[in-house]
């Protein structure tokens, strides 16, 4: 980001509480700014606020002190210009695909009064993320005939229906095979490059933080703050093939190893373990 240029949101010492406020935050003292069209991921050992911070950008969650911005105005709760996707994908299994899509803009339509070329243009949208996301052939199927693959597609395209200027991903790809997975990587990349959206990201999965986000944002638990940032040396037109660079093998090493330094894991076997107990102990 250029030095003079604004950031198209921001946190400045963003602290939350669950609880009482003398208590362990949520978030300790956060700062982020992500620029316009960036692409950040955020990654972290469970418990280190990801999803917090996630939703308190959206709006969807205040916080206790600090300061929220989206293009230089305080963030107070939810706006059309900042959409979120979700880990389940939360569609209306009594509309089809192409009415899921549109459903958003047809409330706005009817609540604010628009026109009838209003309502062209709202379906010309709808028809355009049809395509975009490879779901035209599909577009008169019900959510509970697709796959989940093809379920998270509806989901992202009825976000960016209204065209927001921010994308906020909440482990989207997370209930996901493999294969799918990879196929949904290089789609997102692809909306990414036209829509120019700016998209904040997040995962537990370090390869996939990565390989989606221009910067990887770690965070740390207990209490949840920033701990370190990483610039991704890749170029922004990516392939599968990249995941096998000595950069991209580095990189994950050096994220891995200071997510298991900062929960306090030396080894994954150790994580395991504290895992089994955990389990025993519930």
């Amino acid at each position: 980001m250029n030095a003079t240029s604004q950031p198209k949101l921001s946190a400045r010492g963003v602290w939350k509480f669950y609880g009482p406020r003398n208590g362990q935050p949520a978030l300790q003292d956060v700062s982020l700014d992500v620029p316009e069209n960036g692409f950040v991921t955020l990654v972290g050992a469970s418990g280190c606020g990801k999803s917090t911070l996630l939703r308190t950008l959206a709006g969807l969650e205040t916080h206790d002190a600090g300061a929220l911005q989206c293009d230089g105005h305080a963030i107070a709760g939810p706006a059309p210009e900042r959409a979120m996707v979700f880990q389940h994908y939360s569609l209306y299994p009594w509309l089809t695909v192409a009415e899921n899509i549109r459903f958003c803009r047809r409330l706005s339509l009817f609540a604010r009064n628009r026109t009838s070329a209003d309502v062209e243009a709202a379906s010309g949208r709808a028809d355009a993320l049809l395509q975009l996301m490879g779901l035209a052939h599909v577009a008169s199927h019900y959510p509970g005939q697709l796959s989940g693959g093809m379920q998270q597609r509806v989901a992202i395209a009825r976000a960016l229906m209204s065209r927001p200027r921010v994308l906020l991903m909440d482990e989207p790809f997370g209930a996901l095979d493999a294969q799918t997975r990879e196929v949904m990587h290089d789609l997102i990349l692809h909306v990414h490059r036209l829509e120019r959206t700016t998209i904040v990201f997040v995962t537990h999965d370090v390869e996939e933080a990565i390989y989606l986000g221009q910067r990887v944002v770690l965070m740390a638990p207990r209490p949840g703050r920033i701990d370190t940032i990483y610039d991704v040396p890749l170029p922004a037109q990516r392939s599968q093939d990249m995941k096998h660079s000595p950069e991209f093998l580095q990189l994950k090493r050096d994220i891995l190893a200071r997510i298991r330094a900062t929960s306090g894991m030396q080894t994954d076997l150790e994580l395991l373990e504290q895992l089994s107990r955990e389990a025993r102990a519930a």
